[in-house]
């Protein structure tokens, strides 16, 4: 009598409980300018001069991308391409996209440092990550040379965060993560679980998920509200909670693990993060 063969099949697997690492944070509608204000103007201004209007809503719908993929992204939106075909007689070409990111690129420029001033409860943040003894990296969809002039004026106000990657830096920027890997070779850490992605945008969220890493959206500050610190404060309760609790779908819609305002919020949710780490748990 023969044995029966053992059909049986096992597969290891290792799960992280140590610490955080770092924090990856975004810029505009994040750590500065409230309400993300600054690439919405642009957008509107370098459309407008090819005589086609688009609504802010519309500027901001690709918001987090690099701005030359944004401006294509714009041009392919149907509502937009219906008023470009009516003012050219033709579809917006790749030549066009060019066009108008080489017009962008300065336009954005000259204006970057009047919307440089920071997201109020980012310096405290900041105080905070680095009692925890977090690495403080950053993403962003502006390129190097608008990043020249935005880094110096958030250094003068007190923010200078360990590393920077910027759109131009990697062969896309996101919602790819290579702005993310970037970040965590530079800033020596590994696993992916042991990072943070925080920003206002979907294109934030879902460069950390395509990372592997956990994501805090951001809503009050950011560019999903779209307003001014006075603007805000000027809204009805129940307007402002309304465009929240809009602004907090849409991000947990695209996959964030946590939505908060602004990052004066982020604390809690960072040792909700650790705790869960320290069972196992991964993004």
């Amino acid at each position: 009598m023969t044995s029966k063969k053992n059909t049986l099949s096992w597969s290891f697997s290792r799960s992280y409980r140590g610490p955080l690492q770092a924090v990856v944070l975004d810029w505009a509608g994040t750590t500065v300018d409230y309400g993300c204000l600054s690439p919405t103007a642009v957008f509107l201004e370098v459309f407008r001069k090819r005589g086609v209007e688009i609504t802010l809503e519309e500027a901001r719908g690709p918001m987090g991308a690099h701005k030359k993929d944004h401006i294509r992204a714009l041009s392919r939106m149907e509502s937009v391409a219906s008023r470009w075909r009516a003012a050219h007689g033709k579809p917006c070409t790749e030549e066009d996209v060019d066009a108008m990111f080489r017009e962008f690129v300065p336009m954005q420029v000259a204006c970057l440092a009047d919307y440089a001033a920071l997201i109020p409860g980012t310096l405290e943040a900041v105080q905070d990550f680095r009692r925890r003894g977090l690495r403080i990296g950053t993403s962003t969809g502006y390129t190097s040379e608008m990043m020249e002039v935005l880094v110096p004026e958030a250094r003068m106000r007190g923010y200078e965060p360990d590393f920077i990657a910027c759109a131009s830096d990697v062969p896309c920027g996101r919602p790819a993560p290579w702005m993310f890997y970037k970040n965590a070779m530079a800033l020596g850490v590994y696993p992916m679980e042991s990072l943070v992605k925080i920003g206002d945008t979907v294109a934030d969220v879902e460069e950390g998920l395509n990372a592997g890493a956990w994501t805090i959206g951001v809503t009050k500050s950011g560019n999903e509200v779209g307003l001014t610190e006075k603007e805000v404060a000027a809204l009805s309760p129940a307007e402002l909670r309304t465009r929240l609790e809009r602004a907090e779908a849409k991000l947990y819609k695209s996959g964030a693990h946590f939505v908060v305002e602004g990052i004066w919020a982020v604390g809690p949710v960072l040792d909700e993060i650790s705790a869960r780490l320290k069972h196992g748990e991964r993004p």
